[in-house]
């Protein structure tokens, strides 16, 4: 059984590559219905679904009904929380990059 914090982790949600691909074609549209999102990859509509709940479980995507079809959504406001952590340590390597372009100047 999941934890309930891991089933929303935006950061186990990103970790596998189909996942991203899935994040990476909802980002290119408004809505993509589930069959639209299947042809995409080498593997069936069950496991795509999945992934698909995985990342609404993380509230990456959101899904609607449409008839007898799912239609799923980018929702991109989770991934800021990852956008905040890579800007942080961005700033620690230029800050020592800078540090290191410094002292070997001096050096010269």
């Amino acid at each position: 059984m999941k934890e309930k914090n891991q089933e929303r982790d935006v950061y186990v949600a990103i970790a596998d590559p189909t996942r991203r691909k899935l994040l990476r074609l909802l980002a290119d549209a408004e809505e993509l219905p589930l069959h639209e999102l299947t042809v995409q990859f080498q593997m069936g509509r069950t496991a795509v679904s999945k992934h698909l709940a995985i990342l609404k479980d993380a509230g990456l995507v959101a899904d609607r009904k449409v008839g007898r079809e799912t239609r799923y959504r980018l929702l991109a406001a989770p991934l800021q929380e990852i956008k905040d952590w890579v800007s942080f340590y961005e700033k620690f390597w230029m800050g020592n990059v800078a540090l290191l372009k410094t002292l070997l100047e001096e050096e010269k």
